[in-house]
């Protein structure tokens, strides 16, 4: 079942990586064993399906950060086929969740825009400690190895440090970087890269933000204004406007998040240290509360462990058997 397989970018699809099934296995292994063993055990050697049965399910599914309503919709729509006797087998259960879960992910997919001229313009937003510059890191990387040429712009002025930390993932991934000093006007600096970018004919700006947190209104704003300078500057601009969320805060990390969808023209996800938590469904509960697809997951330490998110291949990781030598 080796295809070639392509995956989608802004500039159109490249094939993709090899192994890339077998990482996300690795990389979502806990999840795997606080959810999908756990609904195994909950559903072994029964028969019946009762009301005790649906309760432990929905537990099970709310346990993995799969949301309340999302665990409790999945489990409506099982009753009304036990009721409407379409399914009375416990074991038929694992494949109707296996199959709401996958429905959740792709209904909420959305393909990329397409960039016929470059630059492509990528805004990467989220609360500090997401793995934000991490994330630009390992983005330029990718479409590094995609074949493009990559910009980084500084635009989280308000710290000197994350200034010092994407120059180091600069260097790391061979890209250049736009920057100004600390406190300097964001929008000023994407400007500035923009115009760069344009006069170099690079393919992508990746441009950082601050770490604002969902509460201040004026950083919000300050969002905006970006989002401004870039349409004005590159017409269709920002392309992608990615916000970066920690799977390991879970349903925390989902309140952070729907402000950002509210003010900052979010148009995909980037799920980080997905391979640091049990709780890999908050994926679901984004697909389904927040209404954008995810666009990739990060299962890892590496560059290489920013990983294209596609819903099936998601699904068949966490509900079959992990890679033999997962290390």
């Amino acid at each position: 079942m080796k295809q070639s397989l392509m995956i989608q970018t802004l500039f159109g699809a490249v094939p993709q990586e090899p192994n890339l099934l077998d990482r996300l296995k690795a990389g979502i292994q806990k999840t795997r064993a606080g959810f999908v063993e756990r609904l195994e055990d909950a559903l072994a050697g029964r028969k019946e399906i009762d009301a005790g049965l649906l309760e432990e399910l929905e537990f099970t599914l709310i346990g993995a950060d799969i949301g309340v309503t999302s665990a409790h919709e999945i489990l409506e729509g099982i009753r009304q086929r036990v009721d409407r006797r379409l399914v009375g087998d416990a074991s038929e259960l694992k494949l109707l969740i296996r199959d709401s879960l996958l429905e959740t992910l792709e209904a909420a997919e959305r393909p990329m825009a397409h960039v016929e001229e470059p630059p492509a313009v990528v805004l990467v937003v989220g609360v500090n400690g997401a793995g934000k510059t991490t994330t630009i890191g390992k983005l330029a990387s990718r479409y590094r190895a995609e074949g493009r040429s990559v910009l980084l712009c500084a635009g989280d002025t308000f710290r000197a440090a994350a200034i010092e930390q994407l120059a180091i993932w600069a260097e790391r991934a061979g890209v250049d970087m736009v920057r100004q000093s600390a406190g300097a006007d964001p929008s000023a600096v994407l400007f500035d890269a923009l115009q760069a970018a344009r006069a170099r004919k690079i393919d992508y700006v990746i441009a950082d933000t601050a770490g604002r947190l969902h509460t201040k209104t004026n950083l919000m704003a300050e969002l905006e204004k970006m989002r401004r300078t870039a349409s004005r500057v590159v017409p269709g601009a920002p392309h992608e406007v990615l916000l970066v969320i920690d799977a390991t805060t879970g349903q925390n990390g989902l309140e952070q998040a729907r402000r950002f969808t509210e003010t900052s023209g979010v148009t995909g996800v980037v799920l980080t240290k997905l391979d640091g938590t049990a709780k890999g469904g908050v994926a679901v509960a984004i697909a389904r509360e927040l209404g954008h697809p995810i666009r990739y997951v990060g299962v890892g330490e590496k560059a290489e462990d920013l990983l294209p998110f596609e819903p099936d291949k998601f699904i068949d990781s966490l509900f079959s058997a992990p890679a033999a030598s997962a290390a």
